[in-house]
């Protein structure tokens, strides 16, 4: 057992290209709450993420129980494009219980955003019964929506 007790998720993290764009696409398209907005102190970025010269601006937006942290990086100038499939090992994706699927889909099509397939019905697990979609956001993030079943 650890000497410690973890005692709640504080928010998910998502490096962004724009944050004004991504900014909009939470709070405009998906119906977050902009929280915070700001830029962070040098050395303190470049203690915590072990980025020599990070200069960042962050926000934090709020779904219904759970924080988004988006961070654009102003320094350094030398960044890569991070591009994976789920089966890549380190892949990750945030997902969020919604009540009406096809209104998602069709609100991220609106906004120039394609879902990678149709919502599809979830035939085993805990979400058994209902229906879920991956999508990305406007830097490639992907996010699941899943719609739970209705009996």
């Amino acid at each position: 057992m650890a000497p410690f007790s973890i005692l709640a998720t504080n928010h998910t993290s998502f490096t962004v290209s724009d944050l004004d764009r991504s900014v909009g696409f939470y709070v405009s398209v998906l119906g977050f709450e902009l929280l915070n907005r700001s830029a962070r102190d040098r050395s303190f970025t470049e203690k915590v993420v072990g980025v020599p010269g990070a200069q960042i601006e962050v926000a934090y937006v709020q779904a219904p129980g759970h924080r988004l942290e988006l961070i654009q990086y102003i320094e350094p100038k030398d960044r890569g494009e991070v591009v994976s499939r789920p089966c890549d090992t380190g892949f990750a994706h945030v997902a969020f219980d919604v009540d009406d699927i096809d209104a998602v889909v069709a609100a991220v099509r609106v906004a120039g955003v394609e879902p990678l397939s149709e919502p599809v019905v979830i035939k085993a697990g805990p979400n058994s019964g209902g229906k879920a979609v991956y999508t990305r956001d406007p830097d490639g993030v992907t996010i699941e929506f899943i719609q739970k079943s209705r009996s």
